[in-house]
């Protein structure tokens, strides 16, 4: 029996409007955050691009989700159309492929697309052409070929783990795993690629967004300071910046020639001035703005969704704490990468969401909802932290003022985290995001009185035949089982996530009130920046 049209257009239909919604997001954030003095339409593009792209592998998963969950009755049978094993299959290959696809267009943009753009940039100046930047950052880009070229190689030649026999007691565990979907050479080649992705892109959800769950509902909570009350502070700082350089100049005007320290001296305090002077200029515009004062009455539903954004962080901290104790509790250990069969352990998110899932398209809108607040929360702590190479400060992300090369490496750090979110949403709701809201049909025989009866029971993969599983878990735990380490390390960086983010909420707290021209001004703007302000 084919696919009915309902089935197809409640699972795909949503998705296409996302698909919509991301690009026209990813164009409004580009543009938002590029500088107005230095951009380049080609970085431009390609950030757009990248970013659309990797927002939308996350949007798969409430699609991969919904529609193993639509095949099956409340009761634990087949729906008509699903009873046929073929048509089940073709669906779940669809969104397999669909997996495949996005996931080899990240490993495009992240070994080809956007180092290229990268170093393209930076050749640019006034006497190169268009064809020597371009030879210059292929010179460049054929080190991440290497690269690719390596891990693909490694990941379809380096000894994995072996499948069970069916006769032993291990085959049972796994058993739903491996039944649907065969083992190739290239699809662990590709696999192991998008782990060791995903393994960089845990490093980066620990740094950034553990710190932006904490940083973004707190920062709503506080709020800015008041344009007026910093207008005087900084007013105050620059008349004892003048009354030091007054008493510099007094103390050294015998003096026909100054050393290199003293110059230094007058220097740094002309630019602080200078900067003061800018940041004095902004506070005053903000004051008079129509917008401002329209805004101070928006300051309660600031503060509403500052605590609301904290409660869903909560809610997630706790959820991953008991996912990862009933992982320890439960699990199959870690040679089969701390997978976990059933859930023991009450967890609020998993439970509400399969609960949702009877009223559609509630737990669909739900689901989108905690992936996109997991990305905010990492556009927040790239924006507050930066992008840093080990101790140095590459570039600073601010709105209007971000220059081309972190407006990449913006996008890169963002593929990365995306891709380990895909991992931490297995983890935060192991049922839900597994089997959605299936169930099962379990016998159970009473030995005093040798009866059986009938009990439906949630879906887990020590099941078969009679559950389906999403695509996206059966890939994870197939590729955890083969090579457990990938498996281990997420679930441990998943015990620093949760450590960083009790970190992250003290210094939050601690951390003072952001500036009424929070990310506008700072020491090292481009000139222009200054012409612009004296205009306004």
């Amino acid at each position: 029996m084919a696919i009915p049209s309902a089935v197809l257009a409640a699972g795909w239909i949503p998705f296409v409007v996302v698909i919509v919604l991301t690009f026209l997001f990813s164009v409004a954030y580009v543009r938002y955050y590029m500088s107005k003095y230095d951009s380049e339409v080609s970085s431009t593009i390609a950030a757009i691009l990248a970013l659309t792209v990797t927002l939308l592998t996350s949007a798969l998963v409430p699609v991969d989700i919904f529609l193993v969950s639509y095949m099956k009755t409340s009761d634990g049978g087949f729906k008509e159309w699903a009873n046929n094993s073929a048509t089940r299959t073709s669906l779940e290959e669809s969104v397999l492929y669909g997996y495949f696809t996005l996931y080899a267009i990240i490993t495009f943009c992240l070994f080809l697309l956007l180092p290229f753009m990268y170093f393209f940039y930076e050749e640019k100046d006034e006497n190169s052409t268009c064809k020597s930047r371009c030879c210059s950052s292929l010179k460049y880009m054929i080190v991440f070929v290497i690269i690719v070229a390596a891990l693909l190689l490694i990941g379809a030649f380096v000894p994995t783990r072996v499948v069970p026999n069916a006769n032993q007691t291990e085959w049972k565990n796994i058993e739903l795993l491996f039944k649907d979907l065969a083992s190739n050479g290239g699809e662990d080649s590709l696999s192991f690629v998008i782990s060791c992705l995903s393994l960089l892109g845990m490093l980066a959800l620990v740094t950034y967004t553990a710190y932006g769950m904490s940083a973004l509902p707190i920062g709503l909570i506080k709020g800015h300071k008041g344009a007026k009350e910093e207008m005087l502070v900084v007013q105050s700082k620059r008349e004892e910046n003048e009354s030091r350089r007054q008493a510099l100049k007094e103390k050294y005007s015998r003096r026909k020639r100054l050393s290199g320290r003293n110059e230094q001296q007058f220097s740094d305090i002309d630019e602080n001035n200078h900067l003061m002077e800018r940041q004095e200029r902004l506070l005053q515009k903000k004051e008079r703005s129509c917008l401002q004062k329209c805004l101070l009455v928006l300051r309660p539903f600031e503060m509403l969704f500052g605590f609301l954004f904290l409660l869903i962080a909560l809610l997630i901290f706790i959820s991953l704490l008991l996912t990862n104790i009933d992982k320890a509790m439960h699990s199959l250990g870690y040679k089969l990468g701390y997978a976990l069969p059933r859930r023991h352990l009450p967890n609020p998110i998993d439970i509400v969401l399969v609960l949702c899932q009877q009223v559609f398209p509630l737990d669909y809108i739900l689901m989108v909802g905690v992936i996109a607040y997991f990305i905010f929360c990492s556009m927040s702590g790239i924006r507050n932290i930066g992008v840093w190479f080990l101790w140095i400060r590459m570039y600073k992300i601010r709105p209007r003022h971000t220059r081309p090369q972190g407006l990449l490496m913006l996008c890169m750090i963002m593929m990365f985290i995306v891709l380990a979110i895909n991992i931490v949403v297995y983890e935060l709701t192991p049922q839900y995001s597994s089997f959605g809201s299936q169930v099962y049909i379990a016998n159970y025989t009473d030995p005093t009185s040798n009866t059986t009866s009938h009990k439906t029971e949630p879906c887990s993969t020590e099941v078969k035949d009679s559950c389906v599983i999403t695509r996206m878990a059966l890939l994870l735990t197939r590729f955890f089982y083969k090579m457990w380490f990938f498996g281990a390390a997420y679930y441990w960086l998943t015990w620093v996530f949760l450590g960083i983010y009790l970190f992250g909420f003290v210094v939050a707290v601690v951390k003072r009130k952001r500036s009424a021209i929070d990310g506008e001004v700072d020491e090292d703007d481009f000139d222009e920046s200054d012409e612009d302000l004296i205009r306004a």
